[in-house]
């Protein structure tokens, strides 16, 4: 076997120009699947975490509009001992609608409340705000940038709203904040459980238990395992994977095409080195039949070939990655927003990377067993004697 390699290796040093040509080939195919996948996964993880990460992607809530979720901290435990390695960042919401009323205009809203802390896990509020502080005191709140500039409210101003019942509250706005969705930042008001509670008189009732999960694409599995947990009929357990099917769709289609780039690009790859092996054959073809008229065995003869192509897909894997990494890298870097942020963020997968490297060892090397087929088919007296 050393000998095979040994020959297999002088065989690659004595073409430089066709070893590195292979090589190459090899380096282009691998940095194309790493950019391709690195962008596409890049992509799909912002897509995600603009859209999933910052919001619910279980939600637990009465299956009667308008009821509310009684001992909800019990609830919640239970939430919790279903999965407790997978689920996180759960928060109890106390919501409801109400009319918002100023001197000169009024409209919808709906008022939510939650523990603040418990609530920064899913919607990240204190990076969301743009002005002024949290509420920390009983009937202070905070509201969308658009419902400030849509109704002229100020912070420091006191707000009315009266709820479908005729209750109403005076709240002092303390903080201006923007959760990047237009329709939620004119019509969500955000405060403190408490304060919620007592203005649409609930008592210790919550609307809903909203939590996020570690793996995004496995919170349908992770609410059924909470629904059988709770055992509660008149509850109700939703996931965005069941309410977000056109994301979902998306997401599986930008998937299945970076596949079958990446496929057609491996078959490229695979015939180009066989091509160009199965030509080494023949151009060594005098030197393997002298070799094997000397008795190197076929498997021997055979294996000289096998190695070549594993040492082409180990070149060529290693220069590929480094090549990929680097396209990812520029593309992010000097592809951007208007605001100079990155359109797609760098993101590296080294499990993805090697795959991709291992794959292209695997592939280089079956690519060689076209032409080590061939070389034992040489008779040797037959080569010799034709040149």
């Amino acid at each position: 076997m050393k000998l095979a390699f040994d020959i297999a290796l002088r065989f690659l040093k004595s073409s430089k120009g066709q070893t590195a040509l292979i090589v190459l080939g090899i380096a282009i195919g691998v940095s194309v699947q790493i950019f391709i996948g690195s962008l596409i996964t890049g992509l799909q993880k912002s897509l995600v975490d603009k859209t999933v990460g910052s919001a619910p992607q279980i939600t637990v809530s009465s299956k009667v509009d308008g009821d509310f979720i009684l001992d909800a901290q019990a609830k919640i435990k239970t939430i919790k001992a279903a999965n407790p390695d997978e689920i996180i960042n759960l928060v109890a919401v106390t919501q409801g609608p109400a009319i918002l009323k100023t001197a000169n205009d009024s409209t919808t809203i709906v008022i939510r409340g939650f523990d603040w802390d418990a609530a920064e896990g899913i919607y990240k509020i204190t990076d969301r705000l743009v002005k002024g502080k949290l509420g920390t005191s009983e009937n202070e709140v905070i509201i969308g940038k658009e419902l400030s500039d849509n109704l002229s409210v100020k912070i420091g101003d006191t707000i009315e709203m009266i709820t479908p019942k005729g209750n109403t509250g005076e709240f002092l706005v303390t903080g201006l904040f923007d959760l990047q969705v237009r329709s939620l930042n004119e019509s969500w008001i955000l405060t403190d459980e408490a304060s919620v509670q007592t203005f649409l008189e609930t008592g210790t009732g919550v609307s809903q238990i909203e939590m996020q999960v570690k793996d995004v694409f496995a919170a349908d599995a992770v609410a059924l395992t909470v629904e059988k947990r709770l055992k509660d009929d008149s509850l109700v357990v939703t996931n965005w994977k069941d309410e977000n099917e056109a994301l979902l769709s998306g997401l599986t289609g930008q998937t299945a095409s970076s596949l079958m780039i990446q496929v057609f690009v491996l078959i490229s790859v695979v015939l180009g080195i066989a091509s160009v092996l199965a030509i080494s054959v023949v151009q060594k073809s005098r030197q393997i039949g002298i070799l094997k008229a000397m008795g190197m065995h076929n498997p021997k003869a055979s294996l000289v070939f096998l190695f070549q192509g594993f040492l082409l897909g180990i070149l060529g894997a290693f220069v590929g990655i480094g090549l990929g990494i680097g396209l990812s890298w520029s593309f992010a870097t000097f592809v951007t927003n208007p605001d100079g942020s990155s359109l797609v963020p760098f993101f590296i997968d080294w499990y993805f990377i090697g795959i991709s490297a291992g794959i292209a060892i695997a592939a280089s090397t079956l690519a060689a067993l076209i032409p080590a087929i061939r070389v034992s088919q040489l008779d040797p007296m037959e080569v010799i004697k034709n040149g």
